[in-house]
């Protein structure tokens, strides 16, 4: 490798020694990433299950206020994703909210926002989003998940080009007398 091949590792070594303190922090930051990658990865087909349990649980709780978590969450989720039910909006009528309500309708953060006077009625189903909520959070974290791993590979990559140019740093000290240890003589200042 030339003077320029050394020049560059140099630099590229320097710059990344500035970024990740000390090489040990390095190699286990490496092996953290290595680790977030595999597990995203397999653990990635288990979110619709977990999903599919939490929500559930979720849609249950729900007590048509807005002063309670489920509730908040319900609506924030329907509003946000444009959806209603788990899988559709008659999902609601198996829940605790829905029977004792008796009103005949699911909460109004299922209507569009294109229908006025929507009140969230059954009667009326062309008022409100079709599709349930289960499929596009599921859709969402899968999204995030995926974003999270191709972070992880990218700092594993840099980290890579770090340790491949410390090594050929750490190689070529041998060979060049640039790289000759600093003696110290017996004087002290």
């Amino acid at each position: 490798m030339g003077q320029c091949g050394i020049t560059s590792s140099k630099t590229v070594l320097v710059f990344l020694n500035l970024i990740f303190w000390f090489a040990a922090i390095l190699l286990l930051v490496f092996v953290t990433e290595c680790v977030v990658v595999v597990l995203g990865y397999i653990y990635r087909a288990k979110v619709e299950d977990e999903v599919n349990h939490s929500i559930q649980k979720v849609y249950n709780e729900y007590n048509g206020t807005n002063t309670d978590a489920p509730s908040r969450a319900i609506d924030y989720v329907q509003r946000q994703l444009h959806c209603c039910g788990i899988h559709n909006y008659s999902d609601w009528r198996n829940t605790h909210w829905f029977k004792e309500s008796k009103n005949n309708s699911v909460p109004v953060s299922c209507c569009q926002p294109g229908i006025s006077n929507c009140t969230g009625t059954l009667t009326r189903p062309a008022d409100l989003y079709q599709e349930g909520c289960e499929a596009l959070v599921v859709k969402k974290l899968k999204e995030i998940m995926m974003y999270v791993i191709w972070a992880a590979l990218t700092f594993a990559s840099i980290q890579m080009l770090g340790m491949l140019c410390a090594c050929v740093v750490l190689c070529r000290r041998s060979h060049d007398p640039a790289y000759e240890l600093l003696v110290t003589t017996n004087s002290y200042a």
